[in-house]
């Protein structure tokens, strides 16, 4: 059995079960349209007119629950994405940074999760209420959960103590999305390898890099 990480297993304990109610399965339905028409068309080409027609419901049901496209689009992809994103435990730091990068590439490297988080990302730019939600739901979990990694290795005492986790982050992910959202280099392997050993070389010069 797959353990996902706490974000993406709250947001399955709050899926009904059989016995729905009717406005449960037009949700549903919804953010299954969203997803196929993802698939179909990307973020910028999908309407909330085509998701209405293809789930059969009205557009004022779906602006009753999301306001704005980005919003809807946000929520039919938050939980798969979460879910493709486990916690690492190898038992030392550069294997969980390696593996929770490795995680994140294959995710998004040509994928349509990939091109919906690049569309997610530019339309929080205009979009105010789903730059909340981004916030909030995404950003927020999804580094505490990351956080974990780094904390734990400072109990371990791999690291410094005075370590900031959260610019450690930012060098794993910023340099990852970089090159998501710029397309002028390759999201390989080799690139996740030398990542990690320039950030745990930066931590720890003491720390060995060996590849295991």
């Amino acid at each position: 059995m797959v353990e996902l990480p706490a974000a993406a297993a709250a947001a399955a304990a709050q899926a009904p079960g059989r016995g729905r109610p009717r406005s449960e399965q037009s949700r549903l339905a919804i953010l299954d349209a969203t997803r196929q028409l993802l698939e179909e068309r990307g973020f910028v080409d999908l309407t909330i007119e085509e998701v209405a027609l293809r789930a059969s419901v009205g557009k004022a049901t779906i602006y009753r629950r999301w306001p704005t496209k980005g919003t809807l689009v946000f929520e039919s992809f938050m939980f798969d994405f979460l879910a493709r994103q486990p916690i690492a435990d190898t038992g030392n730091l550069r294997g969980d940074l390696l593996a929770t990068l490795r995680g994140w590439i294959r995710t998004v490297k040509g994928t349509v999760t990939g091109r919906t988080l690049v569309g997610l990302i530019a339309e929080v730019q205009r979009d105010p209420e789903l730059a909340e939600v981004w916030r909030d739901r995404f950003v927020i979990p999804v580094r505490t959960q990351h956080r974990y990694i780094i904390e734990r290795a400072i109990t371990r005492g791999e690291i410094p103590s005075t370590t900031d986790v959260d610019i450690t982050l930012d060098l794993l992910f910023g340099a990852a999305y970089h090159r998501l959202l710029q397309s002028h280099l390759t999201l390989s392997d080799r690139f996740a390898q030398v990542v990690v050993d320039y950030i745990i070389r930066g931590l720890a010069p003491e720390v060995s890099t060996k590849r295991p």
